[in-house]
């Protein structure tokens, strides 16, 4: 039987460069990577820790449109990693965009918010503590807001 999985497809205008981007700052690795007859990645696949993201060109013919082309992605992509202040730095130097710098979180994370160069956001979160979901709420509360990272 055919585990099940979910596995996000990213559009991206300049496929290459976002290719370059994810392997310089997560440490992608490429598995495989298709182009079409017009030079488009029609799609890629590659291994950013033990998850696997898809991309593809952006290409208003088969319905796939980038982040900037719809105003902005209504999606947040979480990456845990073990220094969230180096991947930030890796980030900014690749060409990413802050929207919540680095700072220690209530719930017990290190992390920030990023847009990397094609429209995609991604909160970048180091863990600090483990702890209880009734802890967390607590926190939460004692704040007053309802936004978290």
């Amino acid at each position: 039987m055919t585990e099940i999985q979910v596995c996000p497809r990213l559009i991206v205008s300049g496929a290459d460069r976002a290719l370059d981007f994810y392997q310089a700052v997560f440490g992608a690795r490429v598995l495989e990577r298709y182009d079409d007859d017009r030079g488009l990645v029609v799609h890629a696949a590659v291994r950013i820790g033990s998850s696997i993201v898809a991309l593809a060109d952006a290409d208003p013919d088969g319905h796939n449109a980038a982040p900037p082309a719809l105003g902005g992605s209504p999606v947040i992509l979480s990456l845990t990693v073990p220094d969230a202040d180096a991947v930030g730095h890796l980030l900014l130097a690749h060409g990413a965009e802050v929207i919540f710098p680095i700072a220690d979180q209530f719930y017990g994370k290190r992390e920030g918010r990023f847009r990397d160069p094609f429209g995609h956001l991604w909160i970048i979160s180091q863990p600090l503590a483990d702890l209880a979901p009734a802890e967390i709420q607590r926190r939460l509360r004692a704040r007053g807001d309802r936004r978290g990272g």
